[in-house]
């Protein structure tokens, strides 16, 4: 099994973040770079992740052999003598996992030093370089130079203080350890911020979610919320497209601008690229003649409007079908039939084999009597991990006696050799600190410049962003998980072998105020931002500046619940007259090919029409000609 584990661990970690990508990024739209960035650095984040405890199991086994081996006297009555021997321990033993001598540090320094530069360097260059407007390579390569100047000026000022540093001290392997624990430190600090909200967060939304009044009721909030979100798009992106037509009537098709003008049109919508081409091109004299610069942020704004539009068109779509399927679960808990009734035909198709698992009656029996005691019990669990990782990060530091109940459990099968429990203890305890830190950057949201969108929503510029986050917060993880089973030494301070990864990130004892001060005391912030968490201190302060969250005893967040039940209220009767007059006027046939063949495919979503009092059946709606450019959508978004 020598390496086995190590190429085991590669494809899994690959296929992962591929499929993360997959479900927040659209694979056929988005720029190659851009997947290829994102892509890369999920997975070395990942990588660092998985296999850093085959790295402990593999450190604690390569232990010296003096210590391990044991005397043994064996007295051989028959010829009077003694016989000295030595057994070998359980400790010999190769673990399954166990990895060559000089694998890892290699491994380790290609992982890390590529995330570094992926963070660091390039990231930062494509994000500029994918939100830019301009029309050609050159003009985006420009554009983002630009936007980074200061951004690069600064490293370039950190590098000559350092080439100064070098030539008066000529100690590299100084010189880069403390680059590495500034970068830790960055990390570290935003690490602590981003764990204390998720040790608190995590175990109590799945505590709340066993309930699911809490969930209708936080649903119809998030619906209210995101209607007003959508109107708001959708007015945007009909100013946006005024300002398009009105370039398009104004540059002649004989112009030098009119392959940007074209570009431009190629980014709107096929409804309004079908009205502008019925627009016939005057380009009279009293029209105004574009700039470049003013082409350039017209094509900024479309892509942007067009993006955003999208992706409130299929978050409503799906906040629709929670909130239907919701309601139909409280139908369900006080029906005497134990056979889950849908009120509406599910937009997602389902192959027999989930129709023949998932059954209506197993449906039932899981949303209305297992679902919330395994969500309750899950919730518990996490609690104690939590509880867990706060004790532990408080007390780390402790060595005699260990108080760290990470370390105590290594310890404990330290001395027993068992490498699996090891790696299981070692893979548990981080991968539930990167499920509390790496949730939290997917929650996060910035406005709308930083937003995380699933079914293939988000946004060139927010999925390098939470490359650029992965690749700084996972190595300081790492480290202080390292801290926290008392296998980094310059925590700890013991004289004990390291693993590979540490001795790539050099010895921080050459920085003593950060390995001793920093390094130790800072995790100890996250007890006071899980009391905060707790409290909802976050959420009301945000409250109070005029970001709604949702908040039980607050009276906007009744409002807004009301609200939102009215909308689902309005949506629930148009679709049930559309679905009767389908039934009346095209039979049996038209249902099925509706409901029975299509699914949501890119960034277009079959299911539920838009709440507007004004929008008339599938039967009698007919498509007229002659429309404004300000047209209603309806929530199938843009084809």
């Amino acid at each position: 099994m020598s390496g086995a584990a190590l190429a085991v661990v590669v494809v899994v970690v690959f296929l992962l973040a591929l499929y993360l990508l997959q479900r927040y990024g659209d694979l056929r739209k988005q720029q190659r770079m851009v997947l290829l960035g994102t892509l890369l650095s999920w997975y070395l984040c990942f990588l660092i992740v998985f296999i850093l405890p085959l790295d402990v199991s593999t450190t604690i086994y390569n232990c010296p052999v003096q210590s391990l081996l044991a005397p043994v006297v064996i007295n051989i009555c028959s010829h009077s003598f003694l016989c000295v021997c030595y057994s070998i321990p359980k400790a010999c033993v190769e673990p399954w996992s166990y990895i060559p001598d000089g694998v890892l540090p290699v491994f380790w320094r290609v992982v890390y030093w590529t995330s570094q530069f992926l963070t660091w360097l390039l990231l930062p260059f494509m994000q500029s370089y994918a939100r830019s407007g301009a029309f050609s390579r050159v003009g985006k390569i420009k554009t983002a130079l630009i936007e980074n100047a200061i951004y690069y000026g600064t490293y370039l000022l950190i590098f000559i203080s350092l080439l100064i540093y070098v030539a008066a001290h000529p100690q590299w392997q100084e010189l880069q350890t403390i680059g590495i624990t500034a970068a830790n430190t960055w990390g570290l600090f935003l690490l602590v911020l981003l764990l204390g909200y998720g040790l608190v967060e995590i175990p109590r939304s799945y505590w709340l979610s066993s309930s699911h009044g809490y969930l209708l009721a936080k649903t119809y909030f998030k619906v209210a919320k995101m209607a007003t979100e959508k109107a708001a798009a959708e007015e945007n992106l009909a100013d946006v497209m005024e300002n398009v037509a009105g370039v398009h009537e104004s540059v002649r098709y004989n112009h030098h601008f009119r392959k940007c003008v074209d570009t431009i049109l190629t980014k709107c919508p096929t409804e309004y690229q079908e009205e502008m081409g019925t627009v016939e091109n005057s380009g009279g004299e009293q029209s105004v003649l574009p700039t470049k610069r003013s082409l350039i942020n017209l094509h900024k704004k479309v892509i942007f409007a067009v993006q955003r539009q999208g992706q409130t068109q299929v978050q409503w779509s799906i906040l629709l079908e929670q909130a239907f399927h919701l309601e139909d679960v409280a139908k369900s808990q006080s029906s005497a039939v134990r056979h889950f009734a849908h009120s509406f035909p599910s937009a997602h198709q389902y192959g027999w084999i989930h129709k023949l698992i998932y059954s209506p009656t197993v449906e039932w029996y899981w949303e209305c009597v297992f679902r919330q005691s395994f969500y309750r019990l899950l919730a518990v669990l996490l609690c104690l991990l939590s509880a867990a990782v706060v004790w532990s990060e408080c007390t780390f530091f402790s060595t005699r006696p260990v108080l760290s109940l990470f370390a105590v459990f290594v310890h404990m099968a330290e001395k027993q050799y068992n490498y699996i429990c090891i790696e299981m203890v070692c893979f548990v305890s981080i991968l539930f600190l990167c499920v509390c830190v790496y949730s939290t950057v997917f929650r996060i949201r910035v406005f709308n410049y930083y937003y995380l969108v699933p079914h293939h929503q988000t946004d060139a510029y927010s999925l390098q962003f939470s490359g650029m986050l992965f690749c700084r917060l996972t190595p300081p993880l790492c480290l202080n998980f390292l801290g926290l089973i008392h296998l980094d030494s310059a925590i700890s301070h013991q004289d004990r072998i390291q693993t590979s990864y540490t001795s790539i990130m050099g010895s921080m004892r050459v920085l003593s105020f950060i390995s001793d001060g920093f390094y130790i005391y800072y995790p100890m912030l996250v007890l006071l931002l899980c009391f905060a968490t707790f409290f909802s201190l976050g959420s009301r302060c945000l409250n109070l500046l005029g970001f709604h969250q949702y908040i039980t005893d607050d009276d906007l967040t009744s409002d807004l619940v009301d609200e939102g039940r009215e909308l689902i209220r309005r949506g629930s009767l148009k679709i049930q007259s559309s679905l009767f007059l389908m039934y009346m006027f095209k039979g049996k046939q038209a249902w099925r090919e509706r409901y029975g063949g299509q699914g949501a495919t890119g960034q277009t979503r079959a299911g539920y029409t838009e709440l507007k009092d004004s929008q008339s059946s599938p039967v009698t709606e007919t498509k007229k000609s002659g429309m404004g450019l300000k047209k209603n959508f309806s929530s199938h978004g843009i084809k």
